[in-house]
Order: structure tokens, then C-alpha cells, then sequence
């Protein structure tokens, strides 16, 4: 990783923590306590589960590591670890500290202790990785298989699977949330002139179609493999993403489902016909393209974007999704429902936004 990208993905990643930390950002309240009480309370807390530990340090470790490494490739090698490891700290301990007027959420001095051991685990691989030559490699193996410019396509490759976590009403159909934007304008305007001016559709949303279905399946499976192909050198090494995304693809939906429904029901959301030729046509659609230039794949990747959301978002979620979304803003998900449910809405703009710039570069290059 390039000095010049360690310090951006390292704030941007803090922000995410931030952003996790206190949603929903609603119905602040003084409770007349002392908000450093939960530095003192017991250890382990009485409601605490494995998965609560696990969340905690894997949510931290990723940024002790970006820290750390912005840090070395800055100059200071030495400080890199403690620095990063404080940084981590007081970033818990604001969030915990914040936390304490937030209704939802819970204040732990366990939070605060197990998210510095985690910004530790991040911090001290970085260091070992920097130190046994890792990242150097990584840095040739960047050069050789992927353009200069790559940097934008990899955070948005790296940001796919988390996304996904999130349910969606149509499998990999990221960025479904016209109907719920649609109901909160109504909210907000309700009783005003404005009402009238939105552009909100009164015919009822008719669900997706089959073919409908299996069109949406598959450009969602097939976004993030053009996504890669515009960045690579070589044909290999398309053909080695394409493998990996559509796997990591259907692992992390499965792992999504498992989550929410249970591990019974991981494979419950494949079992439809629609589903399965998507997920086909997919791979077709991915070999196909293999060998096509890097900015035709731009340029069809821009039209997969497009017509991947106009046809997602003509359609209602249903009461299924709707339960489904029940049990993370109730259940133990609440701590990253608000993350991956905007990362699930945004991943594709956030596509779309850079395939159009990055098309409009070379357009001024070339």
C-alpha cells in the first residue's frame, strides 16, 4: 500500500467505526449519571456473548493495521505500534463515552478494553508484515497485475463483501432504496405545500418479474468482476478475480443468511430457479468479457450499473425483507446494521461514480 493511500483508507475507516458506533444518531438524552461510570462497572458484563468479543476486536483490528502502516511508511517504524494503539483507544473511549446518551446503545469499559486488544492485533501484524518484506511483495504484485491508478477499484472491491452482509431483498441486489427514500420524503413533507412537488410514485410496485430477477442476479454478480477487469493487466488474473468474487460472492450472502436466519437456512435464498440462472449467466457473462480492453470494460460496466438499478428499484422490497431487517435492528446486529446498510445502499453510486470519472480521465488522456 502506497504512503499516499495508507493515511486516507486509515481516517476513512475510523469514520466507519464512528458512523457504527452511534447509530442510529437519534434520541439523545442526559440520564444524570456520570458518563465515565461504565469505566468502573464489572468485567465481563452480565449480557456479553462470544460473538459480542469476537465483533469488538475484529471491528478495531483493521484499523490499528492502517494506522500502523500509515505510520511506518511516514517515517516513524518505531512509534508506529503504540501511537496506532492509542489512537485506537481514544477513538473507543469517545465512542464509548458518547454512547452513554444514545437509548440504544450500551457503554462498556469490555467495548473500550477488547477494541484497544484489537487495534493491538492490527497494529502488531502490520509491523510484522512490514518487517518480514509482506507489504513490499504486495506493492510488486500491485505493479505487475494491476494499473497505477487502481487504488479507487480495490477499496470498492475490498467494500463489496461487507457490503453484501447486509439482506437484500434480491440477492446481491445492492442499492435498493428508491421505495425508502420515496416513504421518508413522504414523512417529512407530510402536511406541507412540498408534499406535491415530490416526484413519488402512487401506483403500487409491482414485484420483479422472473426474467427481471435473473437479470438483477446476474448484473449483481457481474458488477464487481468489470469492476476488477478495468483495473488488471492480465488475462489470468481476470480470470482468477471473476473466480473469486463470484465465490466470495455467494460465501458471504450464504453467511448473511446463516447469520439472520440461522445455519439451517444459509442456502434458502439460492433455491429459486431465478436465482440459480443469474447466478449462471453470471459466470457466462464473466468469461465472455475476459478479454475485453479495459475501457470498453468501463463502458460496459457503466451500463451494467445503470440498468442494474433501474430495474432493482422498480420493484417493492417484501414483508419477508421486511422481517428480515426486524431481526438486525432488534437483535445483536444493531452494532453494524446502520454500516452495512449503507454500504449495501451505496456501494453502486459509489461505482458509478468512479467508473464516470475514471472513463472521463482516459477520454482527456487519450
Amino acid at each position: 500500500m502506497h504512503k499516499t493511500t495508507a493515511w486516507p483508507l486509515a481516517l476513512i475507516y475510523a469514520a466507519l467505526i464512528v458512523f457504527a458506533s452511534l447509530f442510529p444518531f437519534e434520541g439523545w438524552r442526559e440520564q444524570g449519571i456520570s458518563p465515565w461510570l461504565f469505566l468502573s462497572a464489572r468485567i465481563p458484563p452480565p449480557y456479553w456473548t462470544w460473538f459480542d468479543v469476537n465483533i469488538n476486536i475484529a471491528g478495531y483490528a483493521p484499523l490499528g493495521f492502517l494506522l500502523a502502516l500509515a505510520l511506518q511508511r511516514t517515517g516513524w517504524v518505531r512509534a508506529a505500534v503504540p501511537l496506532a494503539v492509542l489512537a485506537g483507544a481514544l477513538l473507543s473511549l469517545g465512542m464509548e463515552f458518547l454512547q452513554i446518551y444514545l437509548p440504544q446503545r450500551v457503554s462498556s469499559n469490555m467495548d473500550l478494553a477488547l477494541n484497544t486488544f484489537g487495534t493491538l492485533v492490527g497494529a502488531v501484524a502490520a509491523a510484522l508484515l512490514e518487517r518480514w518484506g509482506a507489504m513490499a511483495r504486495w506493492s510488486r504484485f500491485r505493479e505487475r497485475w494491476f494499473v497505477p491508478d487502481a487504488q479507487g477499484a480495490l477499496v470498492l472491491l475490498a467494500l463489496w463483501p461487507p457490503a453484501l452482509l447486509f439482506p437484500a431483498a434480491v440477492p446481491f441486489g445492492l442499492g435498493q432504496m428508491l421505495e425508502r427514500l420515496e416513504a421518508a420524503a413522504l414523512d417529512v413533507f407530510d402536511g406541507t405545500p412540498f408534499l406535491e412537488w415530490l416526484p413519488v410514485r402512487e401506483e403500487a410496485l409491482e414485484p420483479l418479474s422472473p426474467s427481471a430477477e435473473v437479470l438483477c442476479v446476474a448484473l449483481g454478480l457481474l458488477i464487481p468482476c468489470l469492476l476488477g477487469y478495468c483495473v488488471m493487466r492480465h488475462l489470468g488474473g481476470r480470470a482468477l478475480l471473476a473466480v473469486l468474487a463470484l465465490g466470495g460472492g455467494l460465501a458471504v450472502t450464504g453467511l448473511s443468511s446463516a447469520l439472520t436466519w440461522g445455519p439451517g437456512h444459509a442456502w434458502e435464498w439460492a433455491a429459486g430457479l431465478p436465482v440459480r440462472v443469474g447466478m449462471v449467466m453470471a459466470l457466462v457473462g464473466a468469461v465472455l468479457l475476459l478479454p475485453l480492453p479495459r475501457r470498453a470494460c468501463a463502458a460496459v460496466l457503466l451500463l451494467a450499473l445503470m440498468l442494474h438499478q433501474s430495474v432493482l428499484n422498480q420493484a417493492p422490497t417484501s414483508a419477508y425483507f421486511a422481517q428480515t431487517l426486524q431481526l438486525w435492528e432488534q437483535g445483536r446486529f444493531l452494532r453494524f446494521y446502520g454500516l452495512a446498510q449503507w454500504l449495501g445502499w451505496l456501494w453502486p453510486y459509489a461505482a458509478l461514480i468512479y467508473v464516470l470519472i475514471r472513463v472521463s480521465r482516459r477520454e482527456r488522456n487519450s
